[in-house]
């Protein structure tokens, strides 16, 4: 089998998290900065077998599409052009953040810890996959 990969998008960071080839468990992998991030992808995808790339897609409460998928959008198309043999999808993202900041509590990370952006980042893209990863376990 091959790893899921998955991202929590940002205009300066963006998390990275996989899975286990087993397609288990979804790991953080890292943080990158935004406008290294193809690359980052594009080198990763060489190294590691990845079935797929899963997109957190950043929803408003009343379900309309936040302001950061204008940069979203062309990011995915770049991708989807220079890998187009891996699927892209989609999955909401609401929450995630809130969510990696009361995981970042519960693991009893100092307030330094806990205000590193690039791990809520990273933990975000972790809970992203995760949830994808369950989402598929009941089809």
């Amino acid at each position: 089998m091959s790893r899921i990969l998955a991202i929590d998008y940002g205009k300066k960071r963006t998390g990275v998290a996989v899975t286990d080839v087993l397609q288990i468990i979804a790991n953080g992998l890292t943080t990158v900065p935004t406008h290294q991030l193809l690359d980052f992808i594009l080198k990763y995808v060489e190294k590691e077998p990845v079935e797929r790339i899963i997109v957190g897609h950043p929803k408003q409460m009343n379900n309309q599409e936040s302001e950061n998928m204008r940069n979203i959008v062309p990011f995915v198309n770049q991708l989807r052009k220079k890998i187009p043999d891996i699927p892209v999808e989609f999955v909401d993202e609401r929450f995630t953040s809130v969510l990696a900041h009361q995981a970042m509590l519960d693991g009893g990370l100092k307030k330094k810890d806990r205000q590193n952006k690039a791990l809520v980042d990273e933990i975000s893209a972790t809970i992203i996959l995760q949830s994808y990863l369950e989402s598929k376990k009941y089809i």
